[in-house]
């Protein structure tokens, strides 16, 4: 008998992936679609539905023809997306109302700013563990319908839905079922969901004035919420079993099971999600708490940090400073010394997030003599990144008031030794790579063979996620102090810069 194998669509924000895994967790077929971004005006970011749409049609079909087999191999569908991203639709139709409003869109900075003002920011940490800001999905669909002719009544006559594009993708997988789900991960993203009850707050639906009648139903993350219906590159009846955003799905797919786990992905910037357990927690340090996943009725939570700057440190050494042809050169460069000889980079090149959040902050490179070359210029940048990740990881350790336990690691930048072994040492911490770094798409794969029955349990799905690779601690603790303390007097300076 052939072995059945798992569809995971990773619907990012630029194109759509999608993946044929086996059980193993090896990837078997891949493609990726893109489509093209909108920018109406300055500071406003927006999607075509239809376009997004389009592209997991083609990924889905470029990864089955990649796979050379048929739709029928697959045993489940696992969905993993960009979070906050808004899209309000026709229930009957299934028509968007609006372009989508991509999570990185601002327009709606006022009114968040008249909320904190008006001195409701506490209640709503406490409520969904988000902070208010635009990022987020509760006011960007309030906008929907209060722009869009006629949209806020129709939606509360219950003829409208509004979702994120995991909600958006199953309606449309589901063809003319029109199921109108979200799973609880990508729920915990829109202001509108409490983090106690993990259903819709009835306060947070008055203060951002959403009707319930536009929502879709809250589901857990591995478990079956539709069937395909009407999808070309599928029979009918295919389940989708498995949902969650993407951060999440990165922690699920590099298998952070435990308390004090924690997965670090290295992209342009630095997103840090460490498993809380069963009970959330409001941060200290402005930290966001969100749900990581619930599976088979057990329900885990997360404290999450971004670092703004990761990867586009490097690329700003290739592109602005020309000092490397391409982003992997840098390793080999930095190899080139064996310290940074006191040179220190804050990439606070978009002000500086948790545990700062200092808008105002700027980047700077410290330390700089006559000797400095630009071997030591890279060999700061990789160090630099590390230690903003490093701020991130011992804010959750004194919020979670535990040491961490193993640091998982993908994204592009992951691939480079030398960053890794320096994030070990500098945080104290063992780090795992995977064979592949494709953390994301495999969490949603990993979920969907959970929720079809494929694996037992989520421990068995971690026979997905082997490590290639572990970086142990060889810094002794002098020498991280030295390191610490010459961040910490450089971060100050980037502050008052």
């Amino acid at each position: 008998m052939e072995q059945r194998l798992l569809l995971a669509i990773d619907q990012g924000t630029t194109g759509t992936t999608a993946l044929v895994m086996d059980t193993r967790g090896v990837t078997v077929g891949r493609f990726t679609k893109e489509f093209a971004q909108h920018f109406p005006a300055p500071g406003l970011v927006e999607h075509e539905p239809d376009e997004i749409g389009e592209s997991v049609h083609t990924a889905v079909q470029g990864a089955l023809a990649a796979a050379g087999i048929g739709g029928d191999r697959i045993a489940a569908i696992g969905i993993t997306n960009q979070r906050e991203t808004t899209v309000v639709w026709d229930r009957t139709t299934g028509k968007p109302v609006h372009r989508a409003i991509v999570w990185q869109d601002r327009r709606t900075s006022e009114t968040c700013a008249k909320l904190k003002a008006d001195g409701h920011e506490w209640r709503v940490r406490q409520a969904t563990g988000l902070v208010l800001d635009p990022y987020f999905s509760g006011t960007k669909a309030a906008w929907i319908l209060d722009n869009v002719e006629g949209a806020r009544a129709r939606a509360e006559k219950g003829e409208l839905a509004f979702g994120t594009i995991d909600s958006f993708l199953v309606d449309r997988l589901s063809g003319s079922a029109r199921v109108h789900v979200t799973d609880v991960t990508n729920a915990s993203r829109t202001l509108l969901m409490n983090l106690t009850t993990l259903d819709w707050d009835p306060e947070m639906l008055a203060l951002f004035r959403v009707p319930r009648q536009v929502l879709p139903k809250i589901v857990g993350s591995a478990e079956i919420v539709a069937r395909t219906s009407g999808f070309g590159p599928l029979p009918d009846g295919v389940p989708i079993a498995g949902i969650a955003g993407d951060q999440q799905a990165a922690l699920f797919g590099q298998a952070c099971f435990n308390v004090g786990d924690v997965k670090c992905t290295y992209g342009t910037g630095a997103f840090v999600l460490a498993n809380i357990g069963d009970k959330p927690i409001v941060s200290r340090f402005g930290l966001l708490t969100t749900v990581a996943w619930k599976v088979q009725g057990e329900v885990a939570f997360a404290l999450e940090g971004s670092a703004f700057i990761a990867g586009a440190a490097v690329q700003w050494l290739r592109d602005g400073l020309g000092i490397i042809q391409k982003s992997a050169d840098i390793e080999a460069l930095a190899a080139q010394v064996s310290s940074s000889e006191g040179v220190t980079f804050v990439p606070a090149l978009s002000g500086l997030g948790a545990p700062y959040w200092d808008p105002g902050a700027r980047g700077i490179i410290y330390g700089i003599t006559r000797g400095t070359t630009s071997a030591h210029i890279a060999r700061a940048t990789l160090e630099g990144i590390a230690l903003e990740v490093e701020d991130l990881l011992q804010a959750m350790a004194d919020d979670l008031g535990r040491p961490l336990g193993r640091l998982r690691v993908d994204g592009g930048a992951a691939a480079n030794n030398l960053l890794m072994q320096y994030q070990s040492d500098v945080a104290k911490v063992t780090i795992e790579r995977p064979a592949e770094l494709e953390s994301t798409a495999r969490g949603a794969a990993m979920l969907a063979g959970v929720g079809v029955g494929l694996f037992p349990s989520a421990a068995d799905a971690a026979q997905m996620s082997a490590a290639e690779r572990t970086f142990r601690v060889r810094m002794n603790d002098a020498d991280r102090d030295a390191h610490r303390a010459r961040w910490t007097d450089a971060v100050r300076r980037a502050r008052s810069a």
